[in-house]
């Protein structure tokens, strides 16, 4: 199996494994904007320069409400967010904590899986800002955004290490 392959292999076992917190609604389509401290605000704003016109195959759109934290793209749009509190899961003491959460790993960037009522929401480990994307269902499978966004998050949002 190739490494790419096997990336995607881990996806249905890390969102079974998160099945266990619970599915959560993609009825909060219009999510808020993010609000995050002063350092991920300016790792975000390098992120919002170096996003790609197009991800999966689908045009940039204006995002609503227009925030430089926030991106979307296509129609349902796959929504990036930048700035993103901790995913509970990842949060000691969190109704919703795993230690054992596993990611997946795509063109050098870990992601968090959590599958939605209708698709994925992914956010990013290991970074120094939380990065969140949004995928319905319709885009399957829904981790291929993530290979177009991959670059520019590695180039933008350093490592916690």
């Amino acid at each position: 199996m190739s490494p790419f392959a096997r990336r995607f292999a881990l996806l249905p076992a890390a969102a079974a494994l998160l099945a266990l917190a619970g599915c959560t609604s993609s009825a909060d389509a219009t999510r808020p904007v993010p609000q995050p401290p002063q350092k991920a605000a300016e790792l975000c704003r390098a992120l919002q320069d170096d996003l790609p016109r197009q991800v999966d195959g689908l045009d940039r759109n204006e995002s609503e409400p227009a925030s430089e934290f926030a991106a979307d793209w296509g129609d349902p749009a796959v929504q990036l967010r930048c700035g993103v509190p901790r995913p509970e899961i990842l949060t000691p003491g969190s109704d919703h904590y795993n230690p054992t959460a596993e990611g997946v790993e795509v063109n050098g960037v870990l992601w968090l899986p959590e599958e939605l009522e209708d698709g994925y929401r992914f956010t990013t480990t290991l970074r120094k800002a939380y990065v969140e994307v949004t995928v319905p269902r319709k885009y399957e499978p829904e981790v291929n955004p993530l290979t177009d966004l991959a670059k520019a998050v590695k180039g933008t949002i350093p490592n916690e290490l």
